[in-house]
């Protein structure tokens, strides 16, 4: 271990203290819930990157990905042929790849994971394993079983983990419902981690495994910041309660294949749309600040980039140094960082992949603490998503909702920051785990 690693060690409890002076109830923490949190974290990354037999599971884990992935794509290649073969791939009639192309290659796999996930809670394998995770933070934590459910299952999915707790919404504190929202920021659904595998595995092997290492790592580091930010001060009504994950079953396998793969296609749809919107405004922010910027550098004599990216990059400048990432890269990676706020982790991990080619990213430290900071739907377009949502499911919620979601933000960024300085405590350069990074 080295002097990053001690630096990334720090800045878990610097975070904490972020979180602690925008707390809203400062005299009230749960101090059970916040060492248990970071207990679990520092379990399951130590297990990772420094016992062998994590590492084996690790690898074991990211070649079932990969290949499960590689799987998704054959219906792909079907329909789209070449465009379908992703970046080195060559096709059965000795065709070669035209480079990554999103919508040809990473959305595809959206809608094979989704019918997989389907097809899981029809043979009820993920109820299983969604109650598992769930007992162990209800206990460990004394939290409430309706966030201890939804929590544990962001660990697998996404925005549909709320409706594990349909029931029970309507009755949640405010706390609670921050820690909905937080959970869901803070983590990746399954489905949509395929995408940010496809974007980064030629330049990363080994993105599969961290993107999973991730997921686990995110649901305690969202508990742990959300009550911070907004401690419990009322009485949950399933407070240490088991609470049974609410879902409607399909009636059989093809329907809940068809019905997975349905729910792919809206996502599909949603992103797309997201991605147009929201990067077209950004263009156009983007836009107006250099003509500002322009100005204000001819009249000063200035040389600054005036963008929403660099003006996110000077912000997220400190919480890069935080994470324990090299000073050399410092400024790229707090760049990709801090854009993901604004354009969504979908365009930061494909700039991520870009900055790694392009050779900006001098260190695989630095990679690997981004793809963790990176790993979560902490951003602006997502919070109007989740907040959606939830008052969907529970029109009593809508009142006051706006602080809430701007707390659970603050939570799940922090939170997404707090798993890559986990992550880097015990990461080394010499790590198998790099698999030639």
């Amino acid at each position: 271990m080295d002097i990053y690693n001690l630096v990334s060690f720090s800045g878990i409890f610097v975070l904490m203290g972020v979180a602690w002076v925008f707390s809203a109830e400062r005299r009230k923490m749960n101090w059970r819930l916040l060492t248990w949190g970071v207990v679990l974290q520092l379990a399951v990354a130590a297990f990772i990157f420094m016992v062998p037999a994590g590492a084996k599971v690790f690898l074991l884990v990211n070649d079932v990905v990969v290949r499960v992935i590689d799987s998704a794509g054959a219906g792909a290649r079907f329909v789209f042929g070449r465009l379908a073969l992703g970046p080195g791939q060559t096709g059965d009639d000795g065709e070669t790849s035209l480079g990554f192309i999103l919508a040809f290659q990473g959305f595809p796999t959206i809608i094979f994971f989704s019918a997989l996930i389907a097809i899981l809670y029809y043979l009820r394998v993920m109820p299983l394993l969604i109650k598992a995770f769930a007992r162990v933070f209800t206990r460990l934590m004394r939290i409430s079983g309706a966030e201890s459910l939804v929590t544990a299952s962001n660990i697998f999915v996404g925005v549909e983990s709320m409706l594990t707790v349909k029931p029970h919404l309507a009755h949640m504190t405010r706390s609670e419902t921050c820690t909905i929202l937080t959970a869901g920021m803070a983590t990746v659904s399954s489905n949509v981690l395929a995408l940010y595998v496809f974007s980064l595995r030629e330049q990363f092997p080994m993105i599969a495994g961290h993107l999973v290492s991730a997921s686990l790592l995110s649901a305690p580091a969202a508990l742990v910041m959300s009550k911070i930010l907004l401690p419990e001060s009322e009485q949950p009504q399933t407070l240490g309660v088991h609470v049974e994950p609410y879902y409607e079953k399909d009636s059989g396998l093809f329907e809940a294949i068809i019905n997975g793969a349905n729910a792919g296609v809206r996502m599909i749809v949603g992103i797309t749309a997201l991605l147009i919107a929201v990067l077209g405004l950004v263009a156009l922010v983007d836009l107006l600040l250099g003509e500002l910027g322009a100005w204000i550098n001819s009249l000063f004599g200035w040389q600054g980039q005036w963008s929403l990216k660099a003006l996110f990059g000077y912000l997220f400048y400190p919480a890069t140094l935080v994470l324990g990432v090299p000073a050399a890269d410092v400024r790229e990676i707090s760049r990709i960082v801090g854009e993901r706020l604004i354009v969504t982790e979908v365009t930061a991990y494909n700039d991520l992949a870009a900055a790694m080619k392009a050779g900006l990213v001098q260190h695989p430290r630095s990679a690997v603490l981004a793809t963790y900071a990176l790993c979560g739907f902490a951003h602006i377009a997502s919070m109007a998503i989740f907040v959606g949502s939830l008052c969907a499911l529970a029109p009593q919620r809508t009142q006051n909702i706006g602080p809430i979601a701007v707390r659970a933000l603050i939570a799940a960024t922090l939170a997404c920051l707090m798993t890559a300085c986990v992550a880097g405590t015990f990461f080394t350069e010499g790590s198998i785990l790099l698999g030639g990074s």
